[in-house]
């Protein structure tokens, strides 16, 4: 799998594209890889695209953000800068009505915090995101030192 923003440049953009290649080219459904790359990229359209018609985000500490639109507006609003860094993939399964939950972890970088996350995918046959979950994987003390 090729990564639609690699460059050859040394640009931080283009480092983060090697890592996401590296760490998701292994069996890994290539609407994750999207979602990776059009978030950093800053293609919030681009990454909302990828729910299916009624799919949903599920952010840190926030309600549910349900379909494209919407979807769209909160990344433009909440996401501007931020970069997504997947380590490695901790859990693929098989789920009822013909969906697979995917469980990534890794870490994401603002302008004001940086923190380990896990992202918990759930995708259908169609290849579109169902509902992503965004965990911090933070003690207590990391989560009352983040300051926005």
């Amino acid at each position: 799998m090729m990564s639609a923003i690699a460059s050859t440049s040394d640009s931080p953009t283009a480092d983060i594209a090697r890592q996401i290649d590296r760490i998701l080219n292994t069996e890994i459904e290539p609407v994750i890889q999207r979602y990776f790359e059009t978030l950093n990229a800053g293609n919030f359209q681009a990454t909302a695209a990828l729910f299916a018609p009624n799919g949903a985000l599920h952010p840190p500490f926030e309600n549910l953000v349900i379909g494209e639109e919407a979807i769209a507006t909160y990344l433009n609003q909440e996401a501007q800068g931020i970069k997504l860094y997947p380590r490695c993939i901790t859990n693929r399964t098989a789920i009822e009505n013909d969906l697979v939950q995917v469980t990534v972890s890794g870490h994401v970088k603002t302008a004001w915090f940086s923190v380990n996350v896990a992202w918990k995918f759930v995708l259908n046959p169609a290849q579109e995101i169902v509902y992503v979950a965004i965990e911090l994987l933070a003690t207590l003390q990391e989560l009352a030192n983040l300051r926005r």
